[in-house]
């Protein structure tokens, strides 16, 4: 898995901090200075003041303001079952590698069991992994050698099958049924600061499955370097709470 910013909006939070000023001002924020829309502010510096108004917001739950900077993510190389839980989330637009138009016929598949194409899940190979609803923790060495060669061997034949199904002429959107819901796919993802505040409540959090959670880790490292007081009060203060952000 790969996560990159494609594109964001520059200084985002000068941005959130002239929204949440105008609310309270009578004069219009785009007639006058941010300096001078930020002036009742507490703080010595401008950032002082930022970092004053933007934590002040986050605790007391005015997040309007941070709906108005936004960030584009490229996803490279998550399962289609993360996908499918990742674009749950109606107020994100997505762009999906398209399966019906891009056929995987040059994929050596057992280059499968190694993780290409493929995602290949902790607990296929590791014996210390436990996840959720497991049925049993009463296992040997023995038990999880073969549930990886039943992985293997399962996802090496679906592709297998489906290269097959092309070269007997079948057409990529129907040979792709016999891939498994782990087969990759690269995801283009864009979002406000809120949404993905809303996002990262869900996707990151302890109860989340491992890979969505990983990749929503790795949005979050991004984030801190583009709105950063934002991003690392939300870190430090409010992620993992029980009450979640609503979108």
């Amino acid at each position: 898995m790969e996560v990159q910013l494609l594109e964001a909006t520059e200084d985002p939070e000068r941005l959130i901090c002239q929204g949440a000023r105008n609310d309270y001002m009578g004069e219009f924020v785009g007639d006058i200075s941010f300096e001078e829309a930020m002036e009742t502010t507490d703080g010595d510096t401008t950032a002082e003041k930022m970092e004053t108004l933007i934590h002040h917001l986050l605790a007391h739950g005015h997040f309007g303001p941070f709906e108005h900077p936004s960030a584009t993510f490229a996803i490279k190389g998550v399962s289609r079952s993360c996908m499918a839980q990742i674009t749950r989330h109606r107020h994100v637009s997505f762009d999906v590698q398209s399966m019906r138009y891009v056929a995987f016929d040059d994929v050596d598949p057992a280059a499968v069991r190694e993780g290409e194409m493929v995602v290949i899940p902790p607990s296929a190979e590791d014996p210390d992994w436990v996840g959720r609803n497991q049925q049993t923790t009463d296992y040997d060495e023995a038990d999880v050698a073969k549930r990886e060669e039943i992985f293997k061997d399962t996802i090496e034949n679906a592709v297998e099958s489906y290269q097959e199904l092309l070269e007997l002429g079948m057409p990529p959107e129907d040979a792709r049924f016999v891939l498994p819901i782990g087969t990759k796919v690269n995801i283009v993802m864009s979002m406000n600061a809120r949404m993905l505040m809303h996002v990262a409540d869900m996707r990151a959090a302890a109860d989340a499955q491992w890979e969505v959670r990983e990749m929503t880790e790795g949005i979050l490292d991004i984030a801190e370097d583009w709105c950063p007081i934002t991003f690392e009060y939300y870190d430090e203060e409010m992620k993992g709470r029980k009450n979640r952000l609503a979108p």
